[in-house]
């Protein structure tokens, strides 16, 4: 188990990561979002420890990262958001120089280079400069670097950028067979990729953390936000009317003009959409109102992201109000005020 311990990071005054905590279980796959800026790549070169931390502890199956760096790196691997390759070195060359800083012994290397080679499939390229490779193949040359040695632990950062379709679907299959000896935190701006691939997710906004849970579970808490899409033809505001006055229509999010009276409306709705769905269609056919496609759209990965780094975090530590409200100087002068108080009591 990978365990995250109020891990917290500031590059000057700025807070880039506020006091995170979450694990990683064996045999996992955890997925880690959050818009650009959020905090997710400095989170996860801290968990690897190529980042120092200003406060919090990282503890890899039992060894600190800060402590015992060296035992700790010995189980994992690690793929950044840029991989870190050598353009002037050949990929075997390469591969065989990581294998060595990974202390895998001599008698080993080129079993496990081949190994790797062949889950990533760059057999093929074997011997090309990284340099003349695509983007895609640096990336598999980045992600075949990360497996070698077999790490228990991996750490995944947009694994499937730069890969074209065919690649995404062999790197997907990868990234879940994973998790049948490892345990995996893995990035990637792909929701629907997400979804695939992984048990739960940690969603981090602005260095704080929105959410941590599965996926379904997710979805299953903002299921209120239910919308239901309905296209029909006939005049705009007698449909509006029916729309509006029907029981379990929360409001009318979007009205689209499609031409010749035809009308898309996307509504929110309020309680169960079955039957709300059948109130709303009974009362357009009474009033001879041509439906012409109507479904409930259901929360979704990317509907629950949206709302929750759109959620105004609520400020649960008194230290975090005040810091933010108590100038320095203020502070000072606050000191020196219980100082004279203390002055005058001693008199």
């Amino acid at each position: 188990m990978i365990t995250i311990e109020n891990l917290t990071k500031y590059y000057g005054k700025n807070r880039a990561v506020n006091n995170i905590s979450f694990t990683i279980n064996d045999n996992e796959i955890l997925g880690f979002l959050g818009p650009n800026g959020a905090g997710k790549s400095t989170t996860m070169n801290m968990i690897a420890g190529y980042l120092p931390m200003t406060d919090g502890k990282v503890t890899i199956f039992g060894s600190d990262i800060t402590k015992d760096p060296v035992k700790a790196k010995l189980n994992m691997g690690y793929l950044p958001e840029i991989p870190p390759v050598y353009p002037e070195m050949k990929v075997t060359e390469y591969l065989s120089f990581c294998a060595g800083i990974k202390r895998i012994p001599l008698g080993k290397r080129k079993e496990e280079i081949a190994r790797v080679m062949s889950l990533l499939k760059i057999e093929d390229v074997k011997g090309k400069l990284i340099r003349n490779l695509s983007k895609g193949y640096r990336q598999r040359v980045g992600f075949a670097q990360a497996l070698l040695g077999d790490p228990k632990f991996i750490i995944l950062d947009e694994p499937t950028v730069g890969l074209d379709p065919n690649q995404v679907v062999e790197v997907r299959k990868l990234i879940k067979s994973l998790k049948k000896d490892h345990c995996v935190i893995f990035s990637s701006h792909i929701l629907s990729e997400v979804s695939e691939v992984c048990d739960r997710v940690v969603i981090i906004n602005k260095g704080d953390i929105r959410a941590i849970d599965t996926i379904e579970n997710l979805e299953s808490r903002f299921s209120t936000s239910l919308s239901l899409h309905i296209k029909v033809k006939g005049q705009k505001s007698k449909v509006a009317s029916i729309i509006e006055t029907t029981d379990g229509i929360k409001e009318i999010l979007s009205i689209d003009d499609e031409g010749s009276e035809i009308y898309s409306f996307t509504v929110q709705l309020d309680g169960n959409a079955d039957e709300i769905q059948d109130k709303l269609m009974n009362e357009l056919i009474k009033n001879h109102i041509r439906i012409m496609e109507i479904f409930t759209e259901k929360p979704n990965l990317e509907s629950v992201f949206i709302e929750l780094i759109n959620k105004p975090v609520q400020k649960s530590k008194l230290s975090d109000l005040l810091d933010e409200i108590v100038p320095e100087d203020e502070s000072s002068a606050d000191d020196d005020s219980e100082a004279d108080d203390d002055e005058k009591e001693d008199n």
